[in-house]
């Protein structure tokens, strides 16, 4: 039996779309079959088009991991040892 095997993006690993029309198809299947709601960019490295669980029109950034907010206990009179 022969199984359809997609073309990767090299930097992604997502699955690569000729044109936005048959990503935009794929994510339409997504929603039918799995109901999961995906989004559709032209990836910035191949230039072709992949899908995506992240809303564009939500204002997500991403944070670099030095600048990330660190976790604080929530337990009432707790304070952070000096170092």
């Amino acid at each position: 039996m022969h199984y359809f095997i997609p073309k990767r993006c090299t930097e992604s690993n997502k699955i690569m779309y000729h044109d936005r029309a048959q990503a935009q198809q794929a994510a339409d299947q997504s929603l039918r079959e799995r109901g999961a709601e995906l989004w559709v960019y032209q990836c910035q490295y191949c230039g072709s088009w992949h899908l995506t669980h992240r809303d564009p029109n939500s204002g997500y950034r991403a944070v670099p991991l030095n600048q990330q907010i660190k976790p604080h206990s929530r337990k009432k009179g707790y304070k952070p040892r000096r170092r």
